[in-house]
Order: structure tokens, then sequence, then C-alpha cells
């Protein structure tokens, strides 16, 4: 595996599905990058972005209660930060976040690395209202 070309960040991910995040927290920790939390819910991943304050947001699109696009909608009106969705339904995702950097399940950890890169180039700017 290779080490990310990103400089380590503090990242948080949401998942619900309590394997593919317990895999994607050891793909990153190989990667450099510290998991500060794995949540599998809407409001665990609100509550544990503004407690823990993450460099990086990696979210599904859809969690075990509620949405990842709500989840991050909610936490960019607090704060700007860079986030990328995980999903294997890209369709649904794009629909509502045209611009949203994506990751589609599943994925090599190169994808992975690129997609880190791309989401920490991209503004963080609130999500248009129609999003969620």
């Amino acid at each position: 595996m290779l080490k990310s070309a990103t400089p380590s960040l503090r990242i948080l991910i949401a998942e619900d599905n309590a394997l593919i995040g317990m895999l994607l927290a050891d793909m990153l920790a190989i990667m450099g990058h510290d998991v500060c939390a794995i949540e599998m819910t809407e409001a665990g991943t609100v509550t544990r972005a503004a407690q823990d304050r993450p460099d990086l947001l990696i979210v599904d699109g859809w969690l075990g209660e509620g949405s990842g696009i709500a989840a991050v909608a909610t936490i960019l009106r607090t704060r700007p930060i860079p986030h990328l969705f995980v999903t294997g339904d890209p369709v649904f995702i794009r629909a509502r976040v045209p611009d949203a950097v994506l990751l589609i399940k599943p994925f090599l950890e190169s994808a992975l690395s690129q997609a880190i890169g791309r989401a920490m180039q991209m503004p963080a700017a609130p999500m248009a209202a129609g999003a969620v």
C-alpha cells in the first residue's frame, strides 16, 4: 500500500456499515492519516465533527439513521470543511450535490488517495438548500 502524498490528516468517517468503516479506517491509517472517529448516523456525524474538528470528512451518502448529505450540509453551516462522499449510488449523490467529490464503492487505495487530494483542493462552501 502507498503512503498518501497528502499530509497527514485527521479524518472523520461516516459509514453505516461497520465492516466498511473499519476497513476504510485501516486503509487511511496505513496511508498515514489519523481517523478520529467512525460514526454510523447523521446525528453522530454532526456531533463528532463539532467535537473533534477533523480536517476531512469521508461520508457515505446513506447512513443507518439519516443522510450523509444532510450531515455534511449541517456541518458546513457551522464551518467549512473538506469532504468527500463514498457511495455505491453515485447518481443519487450527483443529483443532490453535482460538484461533490465522489469515491464509488468498491474502490482501490489509489482512488481513495486521489479523492482525498481533490477534496482538500475544493472550496468547502455551504451546500445548496435543495441538496438535502
